[in-house]
């Protein structure tokens, strides 16, 4: 019987299983409170490492015998960084989960992270800190966070250069047995899967770990505003940032469906606008993403020098528009957004992977897993009269304008 099992197992670790019919695939997401806002101020980079590190080789297994185990069971594996969360990714057969759980279990509880292993891992931090020069646009967006987010959720997944030559394999240890602990973290799987078979093996290979993660310290708000951020080059990457509802609250919904409404593809507001009717830039966009305690909407144009001033202005102009009455969503483009936003989520609910992914971070953000009819209804539920008098009563605050290029340009009054 499909559906979304929630358990808290003995060691305190949170277990969502999702079964799905007619597929005979799994995927594994566990998140681990080890994210980079958790890294020490002067060792900033320490989850870049465990990035690498964690998949070098666990328990009595070396990087290649790991990685051979796994191979044998076809599983596929991954590994991302973010401000709160490391997330350990896996995909493979359903009926072979319960079989490679102590492979993966090994690589949260024993990573050998072996000294052999610490300089190279290094390098390739340092290597991909110093690809930024060519990343214009992750360079902007990476400015642009740091100045609209309290510290320390504005900084780099990547670290710093002085915080990679500073960590010592003792930090990297000493670092992931402190935050690696079960009271916290979030194991989420999805496909052919059988619940309870997955908690009874999981309590056995948990058993005796222990910890909870604490809150992670914030500064206080930035001042926000413009910046600039030279860079000779022949483009202009602009982002402006404002707040917007967290994922908790009612209004998340509404503020999904006027994303859905600016940046719908090509129909979407700001391609008409900036892009196809003023031939203005090669790229346009926006997005909301949410947390626990907040979220963000975010608009990104990518132009040329000739073309940016007027870029920011007409992007500026439409994305305050839109919360007036001469600007009001309308009951076409609402119907084209929520047409879009239903098959993504029928899309996604389709992939094992995007199912775990989506427990996961529903459980972080939320405190509870939603099943698709949830989400789905959300988007029947909408309204172009509930959008409109959403949008006349929306204060997002004072935005973060961020520019990269040859020459700085005149913000918004």
């Amino acid at each position: 019987m499909d559906g979304i099992t929630t358990r808290t197992l003995d060691c305190g670790l949170v277990l969502l299983v999702e079964r799905m019919g007619g597929v005979r695939s799994a995927a594994v997401s566990w998140m681990v409170p080890a994210g980079a806002a958790r890294d020490p101020e002067d060792r900033q980079g320490l989850a870049a490492m465990w990035h690498e590190l964690l998949l070098r080789g666990c328990g009595d297994l070396d990087s290649r015998a790991h990685a051979d185990a796994l191979d044998r069971l076809g599983a596929t594996r991954s590994c991302d960084v973010g401000m709160h969360y490391i997330r350990l990714g896996m995909t493979l057969l359903g009926e072979r989960v319960v079989e490679a759980l102590p492979l993966l279990v090994d690589m949260v509880r024993r990573p050998r992270f072996e000294a052999e292993s610490i300089e190279p891992v290094r390098d390739l931090s340092l290597q991909a800190l110093a690809s930024l020069a060519d990343e214009p646009q992750q360079r902007a967006s990476l400015a642009a966070r740091a100045r609209h987010y309290a510290a320390p959720m504005g900084r780099s997944g990547m670290g710093t250069e002085a915080g990679l030559r500073a960590i010592t394999r003792q930090d990297v240890v000493d670092g992931w047995r402190s935050r690696a602990v079960p009271g916290g973290s979030v194991l989420a799987i999805a496909g052919a899967v059988d619940a309870d078979a997955i908690a009874a093996r999981l309590d056995g290979l948990l058993r005796g770990w222990a910890g909870r993660a604490g809150e992670v310290a914030r500064g206080p708000t930035p001042e926000r505003g413009y910046a600039h951020e030279p860079d000779e080059s022949n483009q202009v990457q602009i982002l402006v940032m404002f707040d917007a509802p967290a994922e908790s609250e009612a209004d998340a919904r509404l503020e999904r469906a006027v994303a859905a409404v600016l940046s719908g593809g090509m129909s979407g507001r700001l391609f008409t606008e900036v892009r196809e009717k003023r031939a203005l830039c090669y790229a346009v966009s926006a997005s909301y993403a949410t947390e626990k305690d907040g979220g963000t909407l975010v608009a990104y144009v990518g132009t040329t020098p000739e073309r940016a001033q007027e870029s920011l202005d007409v992007l500026w102009a439409e994305l305050g528009r839109i919360g007036t009455p001469a600007g009001a969503v309308t009951a076409a483009e609402l119907q084209r957004a929520a047409v879009g936003m239903k098959s993504r989520l029928i899309f996604s609910g389709e992939s094992t992977g995007a199912r775990a992914g989506a427990l996961a971070g529903d459980y972080v953000r939320l405190g509870r897993a939603r099943p698709l009819s949830e989400l789905t209804a959300q988007i029947d539920g909408l309204t172009v009269d509930g959008v409109n008098a959403y949008l006349a009563r929306r204060r997002a605050g004072r935005a973060t304008i961020q520019t990269l290029g040859p020459s700085a340009l005149r913000p918004p009054g």
